[in-house]
């Protein structure tokens, strides 16, 4: 089979994890406008169920967390039932599989809440970017900064959301802190420019985040919850200048936490802010002791390193598993990757550019077997 110690088994929340590759959470939209989990979504995840960690896709909390069309919620009944199917599925295929709760915060639009503007730590719009909304292609808007009646309501709707998740058989849930979203933009010296107890400090920008970890740590044990986040990411208009204080600091409080795991997007495939040297793996590794999962623009070598130095436990692949349902078994034995290069097709409603990838032995005709031979 192969020597690669992406293969080897990995402890995480009392469970033996067969290999150390992660599918990150992908954003497809394909759950319909009623943003219910469907058969597609679950077709689609037991075809990648070779992870030995599945990361759902960004799951609204509310329906105020909404921005992004068709994507799916996790804050109704239907909802529940829709991913309790899912999961089922998952497990059945030998995998273990957690939500990602998700609340866009300013990266929507009115549009998406009957001409509400969309929510933020302050009423600072994201520049130099548009946004598809219901309606089609629009520029970003200036937000509404959320009065701390809408904090503790939208934390409560973090506590909501965690709980549906458990009442869905996920075996854990991560808490979306990454990628311009609304933690972030608390998070970020440069979206977060509020005076009162939310804003000015690190303690106090980290509050929002504190609050939301105290509130799903209700629901969950802490060895069942992780969070994401991107420290190097210009994604949504992210970026200040004090970043490597602000992650160090972020980090040091999760590790207090002792929460299952950290996902780092430390890679640069997205972009980087150019406001220092990227922060490393390695770094955060000295900052935080449970699993770590690295990401963004990862290739089998760079991740089998970054394991093998043990600056991380885990890697997630994003990009390389939708052309590739059968990822491990083409790092395994060394099969070529299908190429990623015609995204038009990711975003739709149907199994096109979705599921109708192949796996290496229908492409080539061949069994595992014959194609070793």
């Amino acid at each position: 089979m192969t020597d690669s110690v992406l293969f080897q088994t990995v402890e995480w929340a009392g469970n033996k994890l067969k290999n150390r590759m992660v599918l990150a959470p992908l954003t497809r939209g394909r759950a319909g406008p009623n943003r219910v989990p469907n058969k597609i979504m679950g077709d689609h995840y037991v075809q990648r169920a070779g992870a030995g960690l599945i990361i759902s896709e960004a799951t609204s909390i509310s329906e105020e967390g909404n921005g992004w069309v068709e994507s799916p919620g996790i804050y109704s009944d239907a909802m529940v039932e829709g991913w309790s199917s899912v999961v089922s599925r998952v497990h059945q295929a030998g995998s273990k599989m957690v939500l990602q709760l998700w609340h866009t915060g300013r990266a929507s639009h009115s549009d998406f809440h009957n001409g509400e503007l969309p929510l933020s730590a302050s009423a600072i719009k994201i520049e130099g970017d548009e946004i598809h909304t219901p309606k089609g292609k629009k520029e970003y808007e200036v937000p509404k900064a959320m009065t701390v009646d809408d904090i503790q309501r939208t934390v409560e709707d973090y506590k909501k959301a965690a709980a549906n998740a458990k009442a869905a058989g996920f075996d854990g849930i991560e808490v979306h802190a990454a990628n311009g979203y609304l933690i972030n933009q608390f998070i970020d010296s440069r979206s977060n420019q509020r005076t009162d107890e939310y804003g000015g400090s690190l303690a106090n920008r980290y509050r929002f985040l504190s609050e939301v970890m105290d509130a799903v740590l209700s629901i969950w044990p802490a060895e069942q919850v992780g969070v994401r986040l991107s420290p190097n990411g210009v994604f949504n208009d992210m970026g200040a200048d004090d970043y490597r204080e602000t992650f160090t600091y972020v980090a040091q409080q999760l590790n207090k936490l002792k929460i299952g795991y950290l996902h780092v997007m430390d890679g640069l495939a997205f972009g980087f802010h150019e406001r220092g040297e990227p922060m490393t793996l390695a770094e955060f590794r000295a900052l935080f002791d449970g699993v770590i999962i690295g990401n963004c623009g990862y290739t089998q070598e760079e991740a089998e390193k970054r394991i093998s130095d043990g600056d991380g436990d885990m890697i997630a692949f994003g990009r390389p598993w939708i052309t590739n349902p059968d990822l491990p078994e083409r790092f395994a034995h060394n099969y070529p990757l299908t190429a990623f290069d015609d995204p038009a097709s990711w975003y739709g409603k149907s199994v096109e550019g979705y599921n109708d990838f192949k796996t290496f032995d229908e492409q080539s005709g061949k069994s595992t077997l014959e194609a070793l031979s």
